[in-house]
């Protein structure tokens, strides 16, 4: 009696064959949304800056964290830099947009703010011809940005703020706020922009904030009531180190629920005795 292959085994022999093909497909698929993951992250951290100054009596901390799904390049970035004068530049931004097109316009007025910085001590000057050179190259895209400009030695803070969510700040004597600082559009809106300047004075030890919105903000959460959370985290590890708040912020910002990339930037500054250089 001969015994011939029924249909049933013909059917298993496809059916394996067909699961090896789309096992070796999905290992392909795995491997090149890994390359892409990897070829994000990189370009991600080629544009944001490589290293931040270190002044005597000030740490300066910065973490950024990408979209939730791995693959989206952000527009969020953050920069710390020394002025001639001696001076410290800050600044924190987010750019409308999640793609290459606007990780590549952050690179751009992150390089653009900086060089201005160079040559323009107000920072509602910077934030204004950065605004100006930003419109002049008729992109469709803009962006919100805080810019601080602090004098080490004396603790005189400047501040100008182009639609960005506000800041917050917590001293080792126990106070703590956010900061109502008055602003103008994002940058690349509006040609005739104003920028106000807010001043004030670091006069104890302590820690100054800055954030983009994915850390306050998510479905659930208003960016009120995000900040909020955020000056009570601070206000209760006002001295920690710069580092270490750091951390602390970015970890509360994922609790949020967000889709967005996010960036933090912290500024913890001590007080040094009088003539100390």
């Amino acid at each position: 009696m001969n015994r011939r292959r029924t249909p049933r085994s013909a059917s298993a022999e496809d059916l394996l064959s067909t699961l090896q093909h789309l096992t070796a497909r999905a290992r392909q698929e795995v491997e090149l949304h890994q390359a892409r993951v990897e070829l994000a992250g990189a370009l991600q951290r080629k544009m944001l800056p490589a290293a931040l100054p270190s002044l005597p009596g000030l740490q300066i901390a910065a973490r950024y964290a990408p979209a939730r799904d791995g693959l989206d390049i952000g527009g969020d970035w953050y920069d710390a830099f020394l002025l001639p004068d001696g001076s410290l530049g800050l600044v924190i931004g987010d750019v409308q947009g999640h793609d290459v097109e606007a990780a590549a316009f952050m690179g751009q007025i992150r390089i653009a703010m900086r060089a201005i910085a160079l040559s323009a001590s107000d920072p509602g000057e910077v934030m204004g011809r950065t605004n100006d050179l930003i419109l002049s190259v008729d992109s469709s895209l803009f962006a919100t940005c805080s810019f601080l400009r602090l004098d080490p030695l004396t603790g005189d803070l400047q501040s100008a703020r182009a639609g960005h969510v506000a800041s917050v700040w917590a001293t080792d004597d126990g106070r703590s706020g956010i900061t109502a600082d008055a602003g103008g559009l994002p940058l690349g809106i509006d040609a005739r922009q104003h920028y106000p300047v807010t001043r004030r004075t670091l006069a104890a030890d302590g820690s100054f904030v800055l954030v983009t919105d994915g850390v306050v903000e998510g479905p659930s959460l208003s960016i009120g009531d995000g900040l909020e959370r955020v000056r009570r985290l601070v206000s209760s590890h006002a001295g920690a180190t710069a580092e270490e708040l750091a951390d602390r912020v970015l970890r509360a910002g994922a609790l949020t629920g967000h889709e967005d990339d996010v960036a933090v930037l912290v500024l913890r500054h001590e007080l040094r005795p009088a003539g100390a250089r």
